[in-house]
């Protein structure tokens, strides 16, 4: 289904260690034989993110995602699954066979979108390089003015959309088709047929964190609207998660802590060519909380909000106190934001500057003048008040203690109150009355419909969500004992081995327990030495939520693992036992068509069966782990 053989998925699995790739990223904490950090997708102060490095597995006991190094990049990077393996293969060095695609385009919707993007930009490319045609070479002649000739559009794949069908004629020679290229959005439908989205344009294109392709900006040559061009929203680009240049701008992000946004696609090659390599920019939309969290994977230090200093940047900053949560605050811990800003002289850009006085000023600015968001938010609204007159002092103080209300409640809010209070001549206690009294704004997304998506947790029946009704004791006993079972013959797969009967006969009280057991015993049936990873890979194949089942802490280790399996599996045998006595009950409450004979029988199956049923409860609770 990947169009990546599963002899190649293994070989970039064993090259892929998972406490490295995730140490990458965050940073970890041994604690005996294993590591634990702050779980990156969710915000916490105490760690609660646990990586086993002998299973390769992850955990989350506080969000409960869990899954192998696969699941691990696929949700920290919003990969697919083989966009996933192919960057891993990538940081392995290891050449993928690509088996099943011809000419190395896979066959699903998104390989092949990918494809198209590609070939545009290639496309794009060799004609601002090759085309002799006066629109290619004020192309050239522009990007020369801006200061981004020579090798700059071969670093940057820059290039020149000819438009007039061109494009679309190119594509289809290569096989795609027109929906492909609209799908893609480098034509657009009109009169029933394919045409080339952008004409007469400087084209700008823009990867993704892995460096593929997947939109285009468009900058035009001359007079003419919209000055700037970007693509739409797709099924590979959108604009709330994406930030030009990052591919090229993690590794320095990742040497040196700190991240530089700016604005536009040439601010970011201008500062790249400038040595300033830790640069990004927002692609036609304000910076979100998406584009945030997405930095701080990266940039674990600080990130700099870099503001032009003409009207339209100065917007842009006002915008920026949005962002203004708790995560900035000291009480965030380890998953303190560090957001700082600072707007440029003279109503430069960025790009401006770095030309006119050098990247080491530029530099220098960064290093002694960006403050913190909060207070330079704070400072830009007292700056913008008369405090010369009570009038002036009272709207300063007002529109300077709003920035706070997010962070009302905190520490730093209450000493950036009394500041404020200082520089207005007004008493700290009448200060902290009105931070007391803010509302925190309400930020966008937040409301039911991001919490009300169902979550599997076994103390709950199928299909409820977190805060239903619970269930019976009885009944929430035998589901966690169904998950633990699972859990621990996914994590020790020789246990699978040796429980195959119980994963087979078991009555499971939930169905999505029913479909693990039977998907583990498929997988060991096909390779009975398959590891830890590869049962939690091949069960998340069918059964999505399976990762944060099969990784869930088992409350026991490698010494008595067997000992705990064996415990549940008696367990869950000894209540399909009850379940069948109390059915036999039922039936000869119910049946009033059974014959004396069939009665007499099933009474005294029922009653033998509860027999039973009482000496293996006797010899089981020898062995019981507490868990009751």
């Amino acid at each position: 289904m990947s169009g990546i053989s599963q002899e190649d998925i293994e070989r970039v699995r064993e090259a892929s260690d998972l406490v490295a790739i995730v140490g990458e990223r965050i940073p970890l904490r041994q604690r005996g034989r294993e590591f634990w950090c702050c779980c990156p997708f969710h915000n916490e102060k105490t760690p609660s993110f646990k990586i086993d490095p002998d299973r390769q597995l992850w955990h989350c006991f506080g969000c409960g995602e869990g899954g192998d190094v696969f699941g691990f990049v696929m949700k920290a990077d919003g990969l697919p699954f083989p966009d996933a393996v192919r960057a891993l293969a990538e940081r392995a060095h290891i050449e993928l066979s690509n088996s099943g695609n011809a000419g190395g385009i896979g066959s699903s919707e998104k390989a092949r979108l990918l494809a198209v993007c590609k070939e545009t930009a290639a496309f794009y490319h060799e004609q601002l390089m090759r085309s002799k045609t006066p629109e290619a070479q004020a192309a050239r002649d522009y990007l020369s003015s801006r200061k981004l000739g020579g090798e700059v559009p071969n670093r940057w794949c820059l290039g020149f959309a000819p438009g007039r069908g061109e494009l679309v004629r190119h594509l289809m020679s290569l096989g795609f088709k027109p929906d492909e290229l609209v799908k893609a959005n480098v034509a657009v439908q009109r009169d029933g047929r394919a045409r080339d989205r952008f004409f007469n344009r400087v084209m700008f294109p823009i990867a993704d964190a892995q460096g593929a392709y997947i939109a285009f900006g468009g900058r035009v040559i001359g007079t003419g609207e919209p000055k700037y061009l970007n693509s739409q929203e797709t099924p590979l680009f959108h604009k709330s998660r994406v930030l030009y240049g990052l591919d090229k701008a993690k590794a320095t992000m990742a040497a040196t802590g700190t991240a530089i946004i700016v604005e536009g696609y040439t601010d970011v090659i201008g500062l790249h060519e400038a040595g300033i390599t830790n640069a990004v920019a927002t692609l036609g939309t304000a910076l979100t909380m998406s584009h945030i969290r997405i930095i701080s994977r990266h940039a674990n230090k600080r990130i700099v909000y870099l503001f032009d200093g003409d009207a339209a940047g100065q917007r842009a900053a006002d915008r920026a106190l949005e962002f203004i949560d708790d995560s900035m605050t000291p009480e965030a811990g380890r998953m303190r934001v560090e957001l700082f800003a600072v707007t440029l002289p003279d109503n430069l850009d960025p790009k401006e500057y770095v030309t006119a006085n050098g990247g080491e000023a530029l530099r220098n600015i960064i290093d002694t003048q960006a403050k913190p968001l909060l207070k330079y938010g704070i400072d830009r609204r007292l700056a913008n008040a008369d405090l010369s007159t009570a009038e002036g002092r009272s709207k300063a103080f007002s529109d300077a203690i709003a920035v706070l209300a997010p962070i009302k409640d905190s520490l730093l809010a209450k000493d950036y109150a009394k500041q404020i209070a200082g520089v207005v001549r007004m008493r700290e206690t009448d200060a902290l009355d009105a931070l007391a009294h803010l509302r925190p704004p309400r930020r966008m997304g937040e409301g039911a419909s991001e919490n009300a998506r169902p979550v599997y947790n076994p103390d709950f029946a199928p299909g409820q969500v977190q805060g239903a009704s619970k269930l019976p004791p009885t009944e929430l006993n035998r589901r966690r004992f169904e998950a633990q079972l699972l859990a621990l013959v996914a994590q020790y797969p020789q246990l699978g081995l040796q429980h195959a009967d119980a994963l087979g006969d078991t009555r499971w009280h939930e169905r999505v327990h029913e479909q693990l057991a039977a998907r583990i015993l498929e997988i060991l049936a096909d390779n009975p030495a398959a590891g830890a990873a590869q049962i939690v890979a091949g069960c998340a194949e069918t059964v999505p939520i399976a990762s944060r089942i099969l990784t869930a802490d088992t409350g026991t280790d490698e010494a008595t693992a067997d000992t705990m399996a064996t415990y549940l599996a008696d367990e869950l045998a000894i209540g399909d036992m009850e379940d069948t006595v109390a059915e036999m009950n039922e039936q000869l409450k119910r049946d009033t068509a059974l014959e004396d004979d069939e009665r007499n029988l099933l009474f005294q199956s029922a009653t033998a069966l509860q027999r039973t049923i009482k000496d293996r409860r006797a010899a089981h609770r020898k062995t019981n782990f507490g868990i009751l």
